[in-house]
């Protein structure tokens, strides 16, 4: 089953457009790394906890390995290889196949800004690594892609913003919470694996 998800996971990328924000050479750009690899049988997505920060408004938030980008990158796929060895340790060379790439995501605009443009890359990981995890990363996290999948481990928290309780979806993987940037990206993963948007995993998208 993991094999042939794996396969199913790298041919729809393949034939997949990824959208691109219209104004996205005039915004500030950042990356990340969606790093699949079979374990134990089942493939996996590798997740990390973000370490709690002042100051940071995704500390202590499940994510993916990324950052911005800076002058010295070439292009999105160079900042998250870059950003992913800097914050876990993981040098990803070219045996570690880039699969493709998913949409484009706004980040949080701040008021007179664009936004932020975050760009997810899909890497095949086959071989054992371990990790070093910077001080911006509290703990690295392995979650299985059929639990994802499975519409039944979809929740709800409460999410507040600006004296605002607003209901989100997530997913409770041993007590760490999915949601957010994080949660759209893997929507997306899974509506590509399974052909369509899925009515039984509800949703929320961020106004632009």
């Amino acid at each position: 089953m993991s094999v042939s998800l794996l396969q199913l996971v790298e041919n729809r990328l393949h034939e997949f457009n990824p959208r691109k924000p219209l104004l996205r050479p005039l915004m500030k750009r950042s990356a990340v790394a969606l790093i699949l690899q079979v374990r134990q049988g089942e493939l996996h997505i590798l997740m990390i906890k973000r370490a709690e920060r002042e100051g940071d408004p995704w500390s202590g938030h499940m994510a993916f390995p990324g950052g911005r980008m800076d002058k010295t990158d070439a292009h999105g796929y160079a900042v998250a290889v870059r950003e992913t060895e800097e914050e876990v340790g993981l040098a990803l060379g070219p045996g570690d196949r880039c699969l493709g790439r998913l949409s484009d995501i706004n980040a949080r605009p701040r008021r007179g800004s664009l936004g932020m443009a975050v760009s997810p890359f899909v890497f095949h990981l086959e071989r054992e690594v371990s990790f070093t995890p910077n001080y911006e990363v509290a703990e690295v996290i392995w979650v299985p892609l059929e639990f994802l999948l499975n519409a039944d481990n979809r929740e709800e928290m409460t999410w507040e913003f600006k004296g605002l309780k607003i209901p989100m979806p997530c997913y409770r993987y041993r007590e760490r919470c999915i949601w957010g940037l994080s949660l759209m990206m893997l929507d997306e993963l899974m509506d590509l694996i399974e052909g369509g948007r899925n009515p039984l995993r509800p949703r929320w998208r961020r106004r632009r």
